[in-house]
């Protein structure tokens, strides 16, 4: 389909970006894990599973603009359930935001753990519903969406590594 091929080497990019932080995420993860006293599964639910779960969401998407639709009412489709499960799923981690009482998240966390991430999951949405009449726009916005999610997933991975190595390090070396 007309549209798509023009995208070709930015999905692969960007998919390849994500699968690889995807993998170093959990490399990270699992050094952190070896620390005495470095979390609870509340503040990983909170934290660092949807930080994977964005890295994951950018390599799904990279896939999704990469089959050989037929047309972009199915692509639009895919994107569009991207997008709502995306929402849901914010909703979900907001909760667990409030809940999980190892870190209190500042205004930065919101910002880059809830709030840009919602925007993203919505506007990938929304984005699907002019796809048929808009496609060069819906696309464009796909892609904004897309790389978004990695962006998001590399600040949220530093914000973690850095919040264990220099502050939870520190307190259990005092």
């Amino acid at each position: 389909m007309p549209g798509f091929q023009e995208w070709e080497s930015f999905y692969v990019i960007v998919g390849a970006a994500a699968g690889a932080l995807i993998g170093l995420q959990f490399v990270v993860m699992t050094l952190i894990a070896e620390r005495p006293h470095l979390g609870t599964p509340e503040a990983g639910a909170a934290f660092a599973t949807p930080t994977v779960a964005h890295f994951g969401a950018a390599l799904l998407l990279s896939a999704l603009l990469r089959v050989p639709w037929h047309g972009i009412g199915s692509a639009a489709l895919a994107w569009g359930l991207a997008g709502l499960a995306g929402t849901v799923y914010m909703l979900i981690v907001a909760r667990r935001m409030r809940r999980q009482h190892t870190y209190q998240p500042d205004w930065e966390d919101w910002l880059f753990h809830f709030v840009l991430p919602l925007v993203v999951y919505v506007a990938l949405a929304v984005a699907a519903l002019p796809a048929r009449t808009h496609p060069e726009n819906a696309l464009f916005a796909v892609a904004a969406a897309t790389l978004l999610l990695l962006f998001i997933g590399i600040h949220n991975s530093w914000d973690t590594i850095a919040y264990n190595v220099f502050v939870r390090l520190r307190e259990n070396k005092e």
